[in-house]
């Protein structure tokens, strides 16, 4: 029988291993709270960011029907039922500000937790995670092709992007029927994110399993994949389902107007600025070079060559997707009905969110991997550091800025040199307004709004004749909304502001039920030749007013 002392040692020793399992359990823990973390800290901008206005106004509506019932964008088909449903609900009981932190969190966690699966899936480095995380969101933000972004707001593609992580970090493991389910879920939250994942995923299928003996292949085709595109369905359907319904608008013209006036900065290759390309190519170059002189890792501890050649074809068919589109835009010359039809579906947006993840996940296998040269581990400490400065950058100027980001002149458009208490100023005056129309007018009423704002329906709860950001999704309401635009901003007036001619402002009033105008002063001017009806003094507010519409003579 062991003696007391060593059976005290055997003891301490069980309670060492509990206590190292127990502390083990915990860093995944630490490690994703880490990650929402260093996303608070870029993207904790006040509600609502640029998307969210467009995304929770609409899941308001799908929640509550008869607010803003009268808006054509928020009254309009809804395309995006799977995230209107999931997140939309707290819209219910809580305002727009709270549910949109409430998504943020969600949405921000998923992505974490996708992130810390597949970068522990391929290094194993105890928050290697939060370097990723760092140059992830860095290279994103200054080496997009097409304006992609994955951190910010809640939306439809951020709970997407979390289950495609997710899949990705089965996709390393070789589980292929977890892939397609979790990619399946993707889809039926956005669509063009899920589904050009699984195009991609299928490519990698290729590339990665069709080369292997037959008896050591898996399957493409299995109730799994099946599984998935019934689960996609969800997303799928209702996107259908309002193409279908606009059957009765030329095809080729609403295209056209989606594609080359409303969106060319995200669709259309020959409307990317020069630098755009630049700075990609560099992105993608870092790419190759890095996954170049890291190829020889092997089995190391740092790395996993067949998981980490899976996710390389999977960035290579993001790749191949992006390629075609910029074949795809030089059809404008030669067939621009087909290229407008064709150019609609994104192409370019997975290719920015998956060639900075690659460019991360290899920048930190050169810091992680033990046996690389001092050099190598050098060069990749500094290239974290540098993109720890640029997030660092960005995340300062937003906070000097203090304004939503969907209410910054950058955004909007307009006086974009303005300095921050002039912006901050300027909100000020939006908030009153908003305030005084939500205090002062009937729910049902419509609004005239000024052409450089995003969040009237945000902060006012009123429906609009027309607003440039919310763009309906089906192709009757899209239709409508470009013809509104164009008689509301005329192009005579640089499509800036509402004409204040009589006759036009008494047929709107008949037209689209509309009543009051709200004018920036800045272009307007302070004297309208309306009745002014706030502010009743000059001094409650220097930028914005509300008059009201002229009746036609009896």
């Amino acid at each position: 029988m062991p003696d007391d002392d060593e059976s005290a040692s055997q003891e301490t020793a069980v309670a060492g291993q509990t206590i190292d399992a127990s502390r083990s359990r915990w860093w995944p823990v630490l490690e994703v709270i880490a990650v929402v973390a260093l996303f608070f800290i870029y993207a904790a901008d006040a509600p609502p960011m640029v998307n969210e206005a467009h995304y929770l106004v609409k899941a308001k509506n799908f929640w509550q029907p008869d607010w803003c019932a009268n808006d054509l964008f928020t009254a309009s088909g809804k395309a995006h039922t799977t995230f209107y449903f999931v997140f939309g609900w707290p819209t219910l009981f809580l305002s727009l500000e709270a549910t949109a932190w409430i998504g943020r969190f969600v949405g921000w966690t998923l992505i974490a937790i996708g992130l810390y699966r597949l970068t522990t899936a391929l290094i194993s480095r105890r928050f290697a995670t939060l370097g990723v995380a760092v140059a992830w969101i860095a290279a994103i933000e200054y080496g997009n092709l097409a304006g992609e972004w994955v951190i910010g707001g809640i939306e439809a593609k951020v709970p997407a992007y979390g289950l495609v992580l997710m899949a990705l970090a089965e996709l390393v493991h070789r589980r292929w029927n977890r892939v397609w389910i979790l990619l399946g879920i993707a889809s039926a939250f956005h669509v063009l994110s899920g589904g050009w994942s699984v195009v991609a995923v299928a490519i990698a299928w290729l590339f990665c399993e069709w080369p292997r003996p037959r008896e050591d292949r898996k399957p493409f085709f299995t109730p799994a994949l099946f599984l998935g595109g019934a689960i996609a369905l969800i997303g799928v359907v209702p996107a259908l389902w309002l193409t279908m319904a606009g059957e009765t608008v030329d095809s080729v013209r609403v295209a056209r107007i989606y594609t080359f006036y409303r969106l060319p900065h995200h669709l259309l290759p020959s409307n990317f600025q020069f630098h755009w390309y630049v700075r990609h190519a560099v992105l993608l170059a870092g790419c190759i070079t890095l996954a170049w002189i890291t190829r020889h890792q092997g089995h190391s501890e740092a790395s996993n060559r067949d998981g980490w050649n899976r996710f390389r074809a999977f960035a290579v068919g993001a790749i191949l997707i992006a390629v075609i589109g910029l074949i795809l835009g030089g059809l404008k010359v030669y067939a621009p009905d087909m290229a407008a039809k064709l150019l609609r579906y994104y192409w370019f947006r997975l290719s920015d969110a998956v060639v900075a993840l690659w460019f991360a996940l290899l920048l930190v296998r050169c810091v992680a991997q033990r046996r690389q040269s001092k050099a190598m581990q050098i060069s990749g400490f500094a290239g974290l550091a540098i993109c720890l400065v640029l997030v660092g950058i960005s995340s300062f100027d937003r906070i000097r800025l203090a304004v939503p980001p969907s209410a910054s002149n950058a955004m909007l458009g307009w006086d974009v040199d303005a300095s921050p208490a002039k912006q901050q100023q300027v909100f000020e005056d939006w908030l009153k307004v908003c305030d005084w129309v939500r205090l002062a007018t009937d729910r049902d009423e419509v609004f005239l709004t000024p052409r450089h704002q995003q969040s009237f329906k945000w902060y006012a709860e009123r429906a609009e004749v027309v607003n440039w950001k919310d763009v309906p999704q089906d192709s009757k309401s899209l239709d409508q909304w470009y013809k509104r635009f164009r008689e509301i901003f005329p192009p005579r007036l640089s499509t800036i502001r509402v004409t204040i001619h009589y006759a036009s402002l008494i047929e709107y009033r008949k037209k689209y039920g509309v009543n009051y105008i709200v004018v920036d002063r800045r272009i307007t001017g302070k004297h309208m030749p309306l009745v002014r009806i706030y502010p009743l003094e000059e001094h409650e507010n220097d930028t914005y007013a509300v008059y009201e519409l002229p009746y036609a003579m009896p």
